[in-house]
């Protein structure tokens, strides 16, 4: 059960970091370096879930430069147009990001070396790829629809997203496989919007 705990856990903030990318970084390094208790208990159980290799995070100018990246990157996407071309930088971030939470928390069982890597990959790179790819096409519907104007709405949906699933991936990480089903029929259910089946005829 600990196994699948961590397992899902590392999964959620790598599904986190799809919305968007600084945020689950930089909660989990406040967490680790604030020395204050956090709501919830957070700041316990992910010191007792983030492994040696990802004790930089909890270093102060670590904390601080992570947040600054996570304002730069809140503001840029309340920019019309410009939000669209932070998702070319964002996209193969948020699966660098992803791997490297799902890494840190990836189970004993999976060893330190080539095959916990992969399995990180394959978990944490896929599920932030997975969710990036939605929030991409999500915010192309609104520029197609709306001309750029909804996005900023988008933009709340988002960092409000990437916030709660970093807390509910630390405190409740069974939600995450409900969360990356719901992700999944959106993006789904967006696609067929903008690419409906040819009528007959």
């Amino acid at each position: 059960m600990d196994i699948f705990i961590a397992l899902l856990t590392g999964i959620g903030l790598a599904a986190a970091c799809g919305f968007r990318v600084f945020v689950p970084l930089f909660l989990v390094s406040l967490c680790l370096n604030s020395g204050v208790e956090m709501p919830f208990g957070l700041d316990t159980v992910l010191q007792a879930l983030v492994g040696d290799d990802m004790a930089w995070l909890g270093q102060p100018m670590v904390t601080v430069g992570l947040g600054v990246a996570m304002v730069v990157e809140i503001g840029g996407f309340y920019v019309p147009w410009v939000d669209n071309l932070l998702d070319t930088i964002a996209s193969p971030a948020a699966i660098v990001a992803g791997t490297m939470l799902s890494g840190a928390l990836m189970p004993e069982v999976f060893g330190d070396g080539a095959m916990k890597w992969a399995a990180a990959i394959i978990a944490g790179g896929g599920s932030s790829g997975l969710v990036q790819a939605t929030t991409v096409l999500a915010r192309g519907t609104s520029s197609a629809t709306t001309g750029g104007f909804g996005n900023p709405l988008v933009a709340t949906l988002e960092l409000f997203a990437s916030v709660l699933t970093t807390v509910f991936a630390v405190l409740i990480p069974i939600l995450v496989i409900g969360l990356l089903v719901a992700v999944v029929l959106f993006g789904l259910k967006l696609f067929g919007r903008r690419n409906p089946d040819p009528s007959p005829g």
